[in-house]
């Protein structure tokens, strides 16, 4: 006989870690499934060299809170958590810069709280289906119309923005805009002068004095977090599997019933919460006839188009970023090699026409520094986000020469700031977003499991009748970074999910 649960997960992401955790404590019986032999999906920590560890996709939690940013010509800016360290660093690049610095995020913190609340909301259907979508609507409308008339006419005004906008009413000093504006690119496949930015940008500010909002490394590594939220859901009842591959979700009637798994062995459950991206869920685990031929089309065009990849290096010792002699503490935090907002555009120039960016955008870490652990005494572990790297080239495919390629580039643009740095390699590993579909599962290279514009936001995110967490197949949820309100390392919509499945349960007494 099969085994019955409750419910069963679909990929042991971080998002589906935390809705397990939440779908058990509960008290549903919950069994996670997961491809790889390790739980954790994209927020995963891997030995890829003899005693070097690496935070393999995701390197970081929160935003930015201590940042330098390295300029050609040896200067750098650097962003403190201190603000008045920050605003005296700033005030050497602008003095009127460092005078707007604290007026900018207390100008903008009424949209940054606005957006936080979003965040752990479920988007309403529309129109409004029932009375619950009416209340969301009325609470949505009460929290703007909180703000006052000159408050909400503000945040009304700067969502739509592109980051250069925002950032050109504000800021002159280029070190300061290139710096802020990579909050509003990274991960899209869009330039800092495209529409809806800004929206991205407000997402890694801070509604509180500080302006940017705080990231933290985590210790041992971002799978140190992910093993704490499988020890979680393993604590309220849950059970895991890895190694296993779901081959499709079985349903009857538009309603599922259970999953089959790669070697023929099925799982019956009440209901189906899938990890997976959408594109994955509906057009590789649910069988095509069980979907209206309309919503396929509106799946089809959720855009998932890859924009980085990541290169991890091996270092015998401590880069030598100009300018940062006898200061190790600059390099504690992320570096952050995006120079001015024309520096950004370009690199984005190149891939939109379906080439690597010459001169990318880096954002580096070098966890080591402060966690010996990851690397061999007196060695350290970088790990270097690369953007612009498109999924989809214009010629050819990404096979070892291009990745070997890429590797090249992103070491040289890193020599122009760190002098030496390609002599203290020991070895190094390039993540291609070919890799990340094929060994991450991730659709079209996207870490996001759609792109985080503004036309797929909130309740149109992924498509508006899956907005709610649901689908068009009865008892079927998704709760990974392709539902509100995204991407990133929170488990905020694996937390909404496991909520709308609760309420669902609650509802059908």
């Amino acid at each position: 006989m099969s085994a019955r649960y409750d419910a069963v997960l679909v990929g042991a992401g971080h998002n589906g870690l935390v809705c397990a955790a939440y779908l058990a404590r509960a008290g549903l019986s919950v069994l996670v499934l997961e491809r790889r032999e390790t739980a954790g999906g994209a927020a995963v920590t891997e030995e890829l060299f003899p005693g070097f560890r690496f935070d393999s996709c995701a390197h970081r939690l929160g935003h930015l809170d201590q940042v330098l940013a390295p300029l050609p010509g040896g200067d750098h800016l650097a962003i403190w958590r201190d603000p008045d360290k920050t605003v005296e660093e700033i005030r050497r690049h602008s003095p009127d810069d460092a005078a707007r610095w604290s007026r900018f995020g207390a100008a903008m913190a009424p949209a940054v709280r606005f957006l936080g609340h979003m965040a752990t909301a479920t988007p309403p259907e529309l129109p409004p289906a029932a009375s619950r979508d009416l209340l969301a609507f009325m609470e949505l409308g009460l929290r703007l119309r909180r703000l006052g008339r000159r408050e909400l006419t503000e945040v009304l005004r700067v969502l739509p923005m592109s980051a250069a906008e925002l950032l050109d009413e504000w800021f002159e000093s280029e070190p300061l805009q290139g710096l802020l504006a990579a909050l509003g690119v990274t991960g899209l496949f869009l330039g800092p002068r495209a529409a809806g930015t800004a929206y991205l940008l407000l997402g890694g500010l801070s509604a509180e004095a500080e302006v940017l909002r705080p990231t933290e490394l985590v210790t041992g590594g971002m799978g140190r977090l992910t093993e704490a939220l499988a020890s979680a859901a393993l604590a309220n009842g849950a059970c895991i599997r890895t190694g296993v591959e779901v081959e499709r979700i079985r349903t009857r009637d538009s309603t599922v019933t259970g999953v089959v798994l790669s070697d023929g062995e099925e799982i019956d459950a009440a209901r189906i919460v899938s990890n997976a991206d959408p594109k994955r869920t509906f057009f590789g685990l649910v069988e095509p006839t069980e979907l209206d031929p309309e919503f396929i089309r509106k799946v089809k065009r959720v855009r998932t188009r890859g924009a980085f990849a990541k290169v991890h290096l091996a270092l015998a010792e401590l880069p030598r970023f100009e300018g940062t002699a006898g200061r190790p503490e600059l390099l504690e935090g992320v570096v952050r090699i995006s120079p001015s907002l024309d520096y950004l555009e370009r690199a984005y120039d190149d891939a939109k026409y379906g080439g690597v960016s010459r001169s990318p955008y880096l954002e580096v870490v070098i966890p080591s520094l402060t966690d010996p652990t990851l690397a061999p005494p007196g060695q350290h572990a970088m790990s270097v986000y690369v953007q612009y790297a498109p999924y989809e080239l214009k010629e050819g495919s990404w096979d070892a020469h291009r990745r070997e390629a890429l590797g090249d580039r992103v070491v040289g643009t890193l020599s122009e700031y760190a002098p030496g740095i390609d002599e203290a390699i020991l070895d190094r590993h390039v993540t291609t977003p070919a890799d990340l579909e094929e060994v991450y599962g991730l659709t079209g290279g996207c870490t996001s499991h759609g792109e985080m514009a503004l036309d797929q936001l909130f309740f149109m995110r992924p498509v508006p009748e899956c907005a709610q967490y649901r689908t068009p197949i009865r008892d079927l949820y998704l709760c990974g970074a392709g539902t509100h309100p995204g991407g990133g390392v929170s488990g905020t919509a694996g937390y909404n999910a496991a909520r709308e499945v609760l309420r669902a349960g609650k509802r059908a007494k």
